[in-house]
C-alpha cells in the first residue's frame, strides 16, 4: 500500500554498510533461504521447504539517542537485550517480551501484551533495511513518518514472515516507561465493565473466570483507577499477568464476549484454556488458530506482493501470509 495516497513504486534506494553488505552477500541471489532468530515463533505460517538454507541476521544496537526516542538496532538482537539498554534510559518499545529477536518479532508482527499503552509494532517500525530476493540491500521508510513515500515498506514487511525481504536492521520508535506500574486481579469481575470504566488501562486480560488489569502512569492516576476497580470486583494487587499460551490470533474485540460459551468452537473461538486481551481482540490459547481462508481480494493482493518482491519464491519458501 502506498503511504499517504502516494503512487506505488519500487522500494527505496540501496543503502551501504559493511556489516549489512556482508549479510547480503551471504544471502546471495539464488537458492531457498531464511533467517532464523530465537525460533520462538518458528512454525508461524507453515513449515519451511526442506533444504532451505538458514542464516542469522546481524546483531547489535547501532545508534540510540534517548532524546529523539528512536533506536537503530540490528534484526538479530534479542528483544531482551534491546529493552535492557532502553530501560536504562527510561524507555521501551512496542515489541513483545516473549523471547526471540527484534527481527523475528517484527516479521511475525506480534504486538506487546500492553498494546493499549505501547502502540502497535507496525506503527513503531519507522525504517527497515533488508535483503531483497535479488540479494540487494534495500532501505524502506525513514527516521520519521514524514520521510515515507511510495511503498510503505516497513508496514509491508511487518508481519510478512520474511517472505518479502530478509530483515537486517530497523529504526524503531521508543516510548517512555511510566512512573508507576501495577497489576491487579479479581475472580468473577466483568472484564467488559472494567474496560468501560477505566480511561486508559495498559491491558485487561481475561481467562473466562479471572480478570487481570495493568495500570500504568503517574501515581495519582493509577490510584484513581485502582479506586474505580474497587467498585467492580474484589481486585487485589498481584505480581504480574498470567502466563500466555503459545498460540496467538486476533478477532474483532466484540467477539470476545463469546469466549468460553458452548457455541464458541463453531465461531472459531476456544472454550478453554485461553487468555484474551479485552478491548484489543487478541487471544492466546493452547491450540493454533483455526484455519480460515482469506477473502479472495486479500489473497490476490498478497499473492501479487509476493510475486513483486520475490518472483522466484526463494525467501522463506513454504511460509504463507494472506494467500
Amino acid at each position: 500500500m502506498a503511504a499517504g495516497g502516494a503512487a506505488a513504486g519500487p522500494p527505496a534506494l540501496e543503502t551501504r554498510d559493511p556489516v549489512l553488505a556482508a549479510f547480503a552477500a551471504e544471502v546471495g541471489a539464488e537458492g531457498a533461504v531464511a533467517v532464523a532468530g530465537g525460533r520462538t515463533r518458528w512454525d508461524r505460517g507453515g513449515p519451511l521447504t526442506p533444504g532451505t538454507r538458514e542464516l542469522r541476521a546481524p546483531h547489535g544496537i547501532v545508534a540510540y539517542t534517548p532524546a529523539e526516542m528512536t533506536v537503530v538496532v540490528r534484526a538479530g538482537t534479542t528483544v531482551a537485550e534491546l529493552h535492557q539498554e532502553l530501560g536504562a534510559h527510561g524507555q521501551r518499545t512496542a515489541l513483545p517480551e516473549r523471547g526471540g529477536t527484534v527481527g523475528g518479532a517484527v516479521a511475525v508482527g506480534e504486538n506487546h501484551r500492553d498494546k493499549r499503552a505501547r502502540g502497535t509494532v507496525a506503527v513503531s517500525v519507522l525504517q527497515v533495511r533488508y535483503v531483497s530476493a535479488e540479494g540487494r540491500l534495500i532501505t524502506g521508510g525513514g527516521p520519521t513518518v514524514k520521510n515515507v513515500t511510495g511503498f510503505d515498506v516497513p508496514r509491508l514487511l511487518t508481519g510478512s514472515l520474511g517472505t518479502l525481504g530478509l530483515l537486517c536492521e530497523l529504526i524503531l520508535r521508543t516510548n517512555p516507561i511510566p512512573a508507576r506500574s501495577q497489576w491487579l486481579a479479581a475472580d468473577g469481575a466483568d472484564p467488559f465493565a472494567v474496560d468501560a470504566a477505566l480511561l486508559r488501562p495498559s491491558a485487561i486480560l481475561w481467562d473466562g473466570t479471572r480478570t487481570w488489569v495493568h495500570l500504568e502512569g503517574h501515581g495519582p492516576d493509577v490510584a484513581a483507577d485502582t479506586a474505580t476497580l474497587g467498585g467492580l470486583g474484589p481486585f487485589a494487587e498481584v505480581e504480574g499477568p498470567p502466563e500466555l499460551p503459545a498460540h496467538r490470533w486476533s478477532v474483532e474485540p466484540g467477539r470476545l464476549r463469546n469466549l468460553g460459551r458452548a457455541g464458541a468452537p463453531a465461531d472459531g473461538l476456544p472454550v478453554a484454556p485461553f487468555v484474551a486481551s479485552v478491548g484489543v481482540g487478541t487471544i492466546w490459547a493452547g491450540e493454533a488458530q483455526p484455519a480460515a481462508r482469506p477473502a479472495a481480494a486479500i489473497a490476490a493482493i498478497s499473492r501479487q506482493l509476493k510475486d513483486n518482491f520475490d518472483p522466484t519464491g526463494r525467501l522463506n519458501p513454504g511460509r504463507r501470509v494472506g494467500w
